[in-house]
């Protein structure tokens, strides 16, 4: 099996509803119905570019997602992957299962990383790949970061190489501070589906991973990155729309020439909308980090643009922590 996509990311919430509609209205989604519904739930599918995220809750108290939503909140629940080779659903899911994975349901659905399942989609998806952004200029999907506990980053590892067949492309151990974490890059063998994987380094002072995994409940999801036309644009127009992203103090961008030389987009822009930027052999990445709209402060969204960079913007790591650590004093003290 080679995985050659990611069909849709589920994300199960309290109410489908109006967690679709703040992906539209803030984001720039468009919003339809999927082909058909689960039992028991409501669904709404939002789309944008080659990006589908199918947005689900219950109408039974009882029901799965119900308890899902109750451990965790809202949040990415479901990855579902495309694969080739005209292997089944449930031969691929055979595979993941036999390299250490959960069995959830028969129609090839497995628990890959605590409660974060692992779908393999054997329909096309309904919706063309061939969709324009929208206002938001959001491309695809450029990765997707899963925090694990402490401990369990080899296992992780080792279970999307063996059950998924991806390969490791990255490795990084990240000091801020006090705290520590390691990080680990898996890909798809044709580079569509980058899982990026944390982990918590235990024996330094708990940081941001090991509060995500408290206030989670346990490994998941902690952002989804959205490759974006034109960050810039995309910054204003979001932030125009509504979306509040995380700031970066004035001291990055005085420092930036010396670091790096001059910049594909000025930086000047870049500080104007705190967009971060590293290089690597490639050539440059530009992102910034929304700021969680969570009620636990644990999910939230990433933009994206690469011009020629293979690399996760190790440099700017640092950066982000310090804009969270920033924003959770800022919390602390309201």
């Amino acid at each position: 099996m080679t995985v050659a996509g990611i069909a849709y990311l589920e994300l199960y919430a309290e109410d489908a509803h109006k967690y679709a509609a703040q992906l539209r209205d803030d984001w720039g989604f468009t919003l339809s119905s999927p082909a058909r519904n689960s039992p028991g739930t409501v669904q709404v599918l939002a789309h944008q570019g080659s990006i589908r995220l199918l947005v689900t809750s219950a109408v039974d108290a009882e029901h799965q997602v119900t308890e899902w939503v109750r451990r965790h909140g809202d949040g990415v629940a479901v990855i579902a992957l495309r694969h080739t080779d005209g292997v089944a659903a449930a031969v691929a899911a055979e595979r993941a299962l036999n390299a250490g994975g959960g069995c959830l349901d028969g129609a090839g659905t497995v628990s890959g990383f605590g409660d974060l399942a692992v779908r393999f989609a054997d329909a096309q998806d309904p919706l063309p790949d061939g969709e324009l952004p929208g206002p938001g200029g959001l491309l695809s999907l450029d990765h997707v970061a899963i925090v694990v506990p402490g401990g369990q980053l080899d296992a992780s590892v080792e279970w999307a190489v063996r059950g998924l067949g991806f390969r490791e492309i990255f490795r990084e151990y990240i000091e801020v501070g006090a705290q520590a974490m390691d990080s680990r890059v898996v890909q798809s063998p044709c580079g569509s589906v980058t899982f990026t994987l944390l982990e918590p380094d235990t024996s330094r002072s708990a940081g941001q991973i090991d509060g995500f995994l408290e206030a989670h409940g346990g490994a998941g999801v902690q952002h989804v990155a959205f490759s974006t036309v034109s960050i810039t644009a995309s910054v204003r127009e979001l932030s125009d729309r509504g979306v509040a992203f995380l700031s970066t103090p004035g001291a990055y961008y005085r420092a930036l020439e010396a670091r790096l030389g001059p910049t594909g987009i000025p930086v000047a822009d870049l500080h104007d909308t705190n967009v971060l930027v590293d290089r690597d052999h490639g050539g440059e990445l530009f992102q910034i980090f929304a700021r969680s709209t969570h009620p636990r402060r644990t999910f939230f969204l990433e933009l994206v643009e690469r011009r020629g960079a293979g690399s996760f913007g190790t440099a700017n790591i640092k950066a982000l922590y310090e804009a969270v650590e920033r924003e959770r004093a800022v919390t602390a003290d309201h």
